[in-house]
């Protein structure tokens, strides 16, 4: 198993770390899982460092995939801001966008990238009257993970990400397997990230509960869930949060896409807080499923706060594992 810490390669960040492995190395970890922050990734950004890739992606993005016109300016507002916010009028943009992405992970070296399977609208993300089902999502992503991937050179661990919103929830085994079943690509699995699948449920109120809640999706996947080959490490228990605050739109929210867009960043981040773990029965999960990645993706605004949130988690894992995680398992 290699640890790894998530790292966004923006130029903010960046500039608060000069040498990225030994950053990684203070905090136990074997390397980063990276994402692209906009702009060319500098050299500092060593291949050795990048062990993951995470892809960049847009969370509403079914029906401009089906080219659904009516179902864009509904949400849009125009046929311009549609455009303007994917960058172009056709479903090919998505490859370009995503197939330039993974030039990227391999210019780095990364061993795997990850891809979520998951579409939701500004206004899902507050009402949860979602527009599309599971099915159809997995369905469209399948098509486009197929596309994306034939023909290239690299040999990816490919792995596919759950969210609360509709497509890979990991809730819900039937599911799983159609995305399993009909992606293509061999050296494929899944990202199950703890914080998201936690989300599904509002009902968990500690750490101890999000164990359990682990364990039982687990138990429901049986065998499937040895498709799960890597992990994002983090909690949430926001369900107090979704049982308040969900279900309506607000009654500020602004007619402006890009005002609504915004405002909805509030709303994730108040749902999904990528907060370390503190339990260390979470070590039982992780024994279960034997990651070949455990990365630590922890909400940081600074280089201190993610060496801080790290070590509050590696504390967590020292004490569930004792000296097992005392340094990076490669």
């Amino acid at each position: 198993m290699k640890q790894v810490m998530s790292l966004p390669l923006d130029s903010e960040t960046l500039a608060q770390y000069s040498d990225i492995q030994a950053a990684c190395r203070n905090a136990r970890c074997d390397g980063i899982e990276a994402i692209w922050g906009g702009t060319d990734i500098p050299d500092t950004v060593s291949a050795s460092a990048c062990i993951g890739y995470h892809l960049t992606f847009y969370p509403d993005w079914l029906d401009f995939w089906r080219e659904d016109k009516d179902a864009l300016r509904r949400k849009f507002g125009s046929d311009s801001v549609w455009q303007e916010f994917y960058g172009g009028s056709t479903r090919q943009r998505l490859l370009d966008y995503y197939a330039a992405d993974l030039d990227r992970a391999a210019a780095l070296g990364a061993e795997y990238v990850v891809y979520h399977v998951s579409d939701v609208s500004v206004d899902e993300g507050f009402t949860f009257d979602w527009l599309h089902t599971d099915a159809e999502v997995i369905d469209a992503a399948a098509e486009v993970i197929n596309l994306l991937l034939d023909g290239r050179r690299e040999n990816f661990t490919f792995l596919m990400e759950n969210q609360w919103w509709p497509g890979l929830t990991f809730t819900d085994s039937e599911m799983t397997c159609r995305l399993l079943d009909r992606v293509e690509y061999e050296n494929k699995g899944i990202m199950l990230d703890f914080g998201h699948l936690m989300c599904c449920n509002p009902r968990l109120r500690t750490e101890a509960d999000g164990v359990r809640y682990l364990h039982a999706m687990l138990d429901a996947h049986g065998n499937l869930s040895r498709a799960v080959r890597g992990v994002h490490l983090h909690q949430s228990l926001s369900g107090e949060f979704l049982q308040n605050h969900t279900g309506w739109l607000p009654e500020n929210l602004s007619d402006d896409y890009y005002a609504r867009y915004s405002a909805s960043y509030g709303q994730v981040m108040q749902i999904d807080r990528h907060e370390p773990w503190h339990d260390p029965q979470i070590t039982t999960v992780l024994d279960r499923i034997a990651p070949e990645f455990l990365v630590h993706e922890l909400r940081a605004d600074c280089r201190s706060v993610r060496e801080q949130a790290i070590a509050v988690q590696q504390d967590t894992l020292m004490r569930g594992w004792g000296k097992r995680c005392s340094q990076p398992i490669a």
